[in-house]
This record gives structure tokens, C-alpha cells and sequence, in this order.
């Protein structure tokens, strides 16, 4: 597998982002991106918590601020792997990233969660000022599971 890894890093646009100002520009986009993605994610997460947005039924803001996080997560995404590959031996090693990315992974899973399973009546639940316990609980969820991917992300660099 290290093999995999190494031949990623040798790929001609890996040693292009590592060695020009691509590797700094991605990781500002980066920044910016899940800067983004996570605003349009916190106003519904608080929203399902009663905190923000409560003359709003959690369908509407729903409707609007899940695809714009969504964009952004895939930009984010395409930016991360681009830095990923720069470095990708060491950082599959890295502890903060390998937390990083099971975060993600428990992140995305409470997503699909969420919007397969826990808001499956979610026009029902109107503009009720509190959403359901198990809405609920997934937005306490992903407020503490991206917060731990924001925190782990930016450790990857500093955990050698």
C-alpha cells in the first residue's frame, strides 16, 4: 500500500502543488471552503436546536442552506485531496489525520442519518420551535463531530 502512497506523491501535479504557491493557495481555499460549508451547517444544526432561525420551519432552511454546503464540501474536498497527495506517505501515518478522517467519516454517516432516517417527516414538524430528539441529537452530533474535524485538520500539519 505504501507503494500506492509514495506513487501519488510522484505524480507530476503533486511535485507541481508541493513545490509552487499551489500548495499554499489550495490550503487557503481550503480554509475558506469548509469555512463556508460549516457556517451554512451550523444555522441548521442550530436551527434543529431551537438556538437560531425559529419563525423558520427547519424544512425551508433546510431546503436552502443543505446545498450550499454541500458545494462547498465538495470544493473543500477537492482541495483537501489536492494537498493530500503532496505528502499522502506521511500523511496516512499522521494521527490527526487519521482522526480527521474517521470524524468524516462519523460526520457523514450522521448526515445520511439525519436526512434518511431522523427526517423522514420533517414537513410535519412545521415551524415548531423544536425539532424532534433525534434531530435534535444529530445536531449536537455534528457540531461536535466537525468541530473535531476542524481541530484534527488543522493538527495534520503540526503532528509530524
Amino acid at each position: 500500500m505504501k507503494e500506492f502512497w509514495l506513487w501519488l506523491e510522484y505524480l507530476p501535479i503533486s511535485s507541481e502543488i508541493g513545490a509552487t504557491w499551489g500548495f499554499p493557495l489550495l490550503e487557503s481555499l481550503h480554509v475558506l471552503f469548509i469555512t463556508l460549508m460549516l457556517g451554512f451547517i451550523l444555522m441548521v444544526d442550530l436551527r434543529l436546536l431551537g438556538f437560531a432561525a425559529r419563525p423558520y420551519p427547519v424544512l425551508s432552511i433546510s431546503r436552502e442552506l443543505v446545498p450550499w454546503s454541500a458545494g462547498f464540501f465538495f470544493l473543500a474536498t477537492v482541495t483537501g485531496v489536492g494537498m493530500f497527495v503532496t505528502r499522502a506517505s506521511s500523511h496516512v501515518l499522521n494521527p490527526a489525520f487519521q482522526i480527521k478522517m474517521v470524524l468524516l467519516l462519523l460526520a457523514g454517516i450522521n448526515i445520511a442519518l439525519f436526512h434518511f432516517y431522523f427526517a423522514r417527516n420533517i414537513s410535519e414538524w412545521g415551524a415548531a420551535q423544536r425539532a424532534p430528539f433525534f434531530a435534535r441529537f444529530s445536531a449536537v452530533a455534528s457540531l461536535s463531530l466537525w468541530s473535531g474535524v476542524m481541530l484534527a485538520g488543522r493538527w495534520v500539519g503540526h503532528i509530524v
